[in-house]
């Protein structure tokens, strides 16, 4: 067990022994939460009884202690080390699957839900913040995209063992599966270092910061990326529950398709493209991704035929999986490796606040126009980004934008 791990040399390969566990962890996490998706609606409306409004507080309640907590976890996180963050939160989060065969009906099961959301925000930001920490620093944005490579994996994967594990045996037995892959998760995370030591930053030769107020806990660095991809996330929240919906309108009888392209596309090319962001650069990287984003968006909307929506909505998933990780090097950037979970748990709060915003925000908008009016709307959040993230000041580290070297053997 390492506690601190020496800072990575410029010239060291991004697919480190610590890099990889990080990665590792967030994955076995992500697989345990990916398997509740399709088999968590479907306990709360049969054995439950839940309508959908329940089925949607069940659903939702998640992301609410999670976005209400993360401020604290980054701050512990820069105190206490990440470490503690992956082990214990991956450990909170399976006693919470767990709960979920308690009786009580369900008021015990939103109690756990909440218990949840604790432990997400505890290993994403302990999980994601060490993956940058371990990066060299023009290769940050490559990083981003290998470890958001976890994530989506594990909710593409996670998924299929829930409905294998439910078909197979009962949807009961869903809860201590997801439980031992968090357990798996936090044998692995225990392997990580606590702490990275970083000296590419001139603000670390400084002393702390004395952040003050609402800066205590809502790190400033994060506050612009985190709207863009606040902006962002909303329109992803439209097109994930409203595809569904208009995939009748284009005469398709299912959306798998649609889905299933958009999670090859944003899988690919954040593997094959992994150098994109870096290339790029924070200031042109975001500003492509979010106009991919927007036309796509518009496009669906307008162009109401099956050829219209797949090949809109591959506009969209090449947009989509260039935001994050060009956007997410930005914050790091800008923050003193002392408060970057701190940085990190602002910018991933914005995420949260649009899930449980987005959605419903869009649904009148559909009540008012219908499913094509909320693409529509959607891609204007996309383009009132760009507007905020071209307005903004980027921190002199990164906005020079200087293409990373050609990789290596090995790497």
């Amino acid at each position: 067990m390492v506690d601190v791990a020496p800072p990575p040399p410029v010239d060291r390969p991004l697919l480190t022994r610590d890099f990889v566990v990080v990665t590792g962890a967030a994955l076995l996490y992500f697989v345990a939460l990916g398997a509740l998706a399709p088999t968590l609606p479907r306990y709360v409306a049969e054995d439950l009884g839940g309508g959908g409004g329940q089925v949607g507080l069940a659903v939702g309640i998640f992301a609410v202690s999670a976005a209400l907590l993360r401020p604290w976890v980054g701050k512990l996180g820069d105190e206490r080390g990440r470490r503690l963050l992956v082990v214990g939160g991956s450990l909170v989060a399976g006693v919470s699957f767990l709960g979920y065969a308690l009786p009580g009906g369900l008021p015990v099961l939103l109690a756990m839900r909440l218990l949840g959301g604790v432990g997400e925000a505890a290993v994403f930001v302990g999980a994601a913040t060490t993956a940058q920490d371990l990066a060299p620093p023009h290769r940050r944005g490559q990083a981003a995209s290998y470890f958001s490579v976890a994530i989506y994996g594990g909710l593409a994967l996670g998924p299929v063992l829930g409905e294998v594990v439910r078909t197979t045996f009962s949807i009961g037995t869903v809860w201590p599966v997801a439980a031992v892959s968090c357990a798996l998760a936090a044998a692995l995370g225990s392997r990580m270092p606590a702490h990275v030591a970083v000296v590419d930053d001139e603000e670390d030769s400084a002393p702390p910061r004395d952040l003050r107020g609402l800066r205590r806990f809502f790190h400033p660095a994060a506050v612009r990326p985190g709207v863009v991809l606040a902006l962002s996330a909303s329109g992803f929240a439209g097109f994930s529950a409203f595809v569904p919906l208009y995939v009748d309108d284009v005469g398709l009888s299912s959306s798998g398709g649609v889905f299933a392209l958009y999670a090859v596309v944003v899988l690919g090319v954040r593997i094959v493209g992994s150098r994109l962001p870096d290339v790029l650069g924070p200031r042109r990287g975001p500003s492509m991704a979010l106009l991919l984003q927007g036309v796509g968006l518009v496009a669906i909307g307008a162009f109401a035929t099956t050829l219209g929506l797949y090949a809109s909505a591959f506009l969209y998933a090449i947009g989509t999986s260039l935001l994050y990780p060009a956007l997410f090097p930005v914050v790091i950037a800008a923050t003193p490796r002392r408060e970057r979970s701190q940085a990190v748990a602002t910018f991933t709060l914005f995420f949260d606040v649009s899930q449980a915003v987005g959605a419903p925000v869009l649904g009148l908008v559909a009540v008012v126009t219908g499913e094509r009016g909320v693409f529509v709307a959607a891609g204007v959040l996309a383009f009132v980004g760009l507007v905020v993230h071209r307005s903004g000041h980027l921190p002199a580290a990164v906005a020079s934008g200087t293409p990373c070297p050609p990789p290596r053997a090995g790497e």
